[in-house]
């Protein structure tokens, strides 16, 4: 099941952006895409939702699950096998005899924010906003294009294109993914969901 996005359109219209009806759908477009950014960078996907993940056990107690906050743990399995004699505490399974060292360890918990922070909604508002910009800024979807035109001469025609590294909105800066990696953990790239 997808995630809903972060924010919304009416999000964007509270901020002052204007969206015709007939750009609804290529803007929900934006926030899903713009919604995707964030979370992948952020490493886990923010918004609370229910998740089955995979793990490696091992011969520690605790077993860090990610995504945090973690609300609640439905089922716990180690090699296919229900048990019962975890607690959790602190974003962490919690088992006195370990996890097992070669075990697969299968959990469906809860996790996540009830509510998307509003900086998030703001950043997702205005990568959406920028590519929306992009859309109507040439006929046929050709604003969307990655040109950055650092200088132009008209006499023997010459156009001098930047490279900053971004192909489109969407992409966040490296400082913007690390700041969101250190706020959320990232953790969910380094697991293997079934």
């Amino acid at each position: 099941m997808a995630l809903a996005a972060l924010a919304t359109a009416a999000d964007c219209e509270a901020r002052g952006l204007t969206i015709d009806p007939a750009e609804l759908a290529v803007m929900g477009t934006y926030l899903d895409v713009a919604s995707a950014a964030v979370r992948e960078a952020a490493g886990v996907p923010i918004s609370q939702t229910t998740s089955t993940i995979t793990l490696e056990g091992g011969t520690s107690p605790y077993l860090q699950l990610p995504g945090p906050p973690v609300t609640a743990v439905a089922a716990v399995t180690v090699d296919g096998q229900a048990v019962t004699d975890w607690k959790l505490r602190s974003g962490s399974l919690y088992r006195p005899c370990g996890w097992g060292w070669d075990a697969e360890v299968s959990v469906t918990y809860t996790h996540g924010l009830p509510t998307v922070p509003a900086d998030l909604v703001d950043l997702v508002c205005r990568i959406a906003a920028a590519a929306l910009l992009a859309y109507r800024s040439a006929d046929g979807g050709e604003g969307l294009a990655a040109k950055d035109v650092r200088s132009e001469r008209i006499g023997d025609y010459s156009v001098q294109y930047g490279d900053d590294g971004r192909i489109t909105e969407m992409e966040l800066p490296q400082y913007l993914r690390e700041q969101l990696a250190a706020r959320f953990g990232g953790g969910l790239s380094l697991l293997r969901s079934r």
